[in-house]
């Protein structure tokens, strides 16, 4: 699965972004994709993800209730939706997928084993 992350940007706080992941090489439909991001200086951390196995979606507190993750099978992406942005959400966020997760595992970094590469969102206060 080759996965293509576009979106990004410069926005103010308060300001919405919508990113996408496009998968190419396999179909999205079973797999569970999710949203990582990184900070400079900071540790990868999750932001949200979509279960492939009936499409439950999960969480950061630090995002919850902001942004909104889906998935569209006729068009092989996954969607991040982030409204009412602010400074601490300044950080590339990359998508990963992997098809054979477990709810407890949807949160784990290493678990993906396909990434793609990562688009920069800038948010200015």
């Amino acid at each position: 699965v080759q996965l293509q992350a576009s979106g990004g940007g410069l926005v103010q706080a308060g300001d919405s972004l919508r990113l996408s992941c496009t998968a190419s090489g396999r179909t999205l439909r079973f797999y569970s994709v999710a949203w990582f991001r990184q900070a400079p200086g900071k540790e990868r951390e999750f932001v949200a993800a979509v279960k492939g196995n009936g499409g439950a979606t999960y969480y950061a507190q630090s995002v919850q209730g902001r942004f909104t993750i889906s998935k569209d099978n006729a068009k092989n992406t996954v969607y991040l939706q982030m409204n009412s942005l602010n400074s601490e959400d300044t950080a590339t966020y990359y998508c990963a997928a992997d098809g054979r997760l477990i709810t407890s595992e949807i949160r784990n970094g290493p678990a993906y084993d396909y990434w793609g590469q990562g688009t920069q969102v800038t948010v200015s206060s």
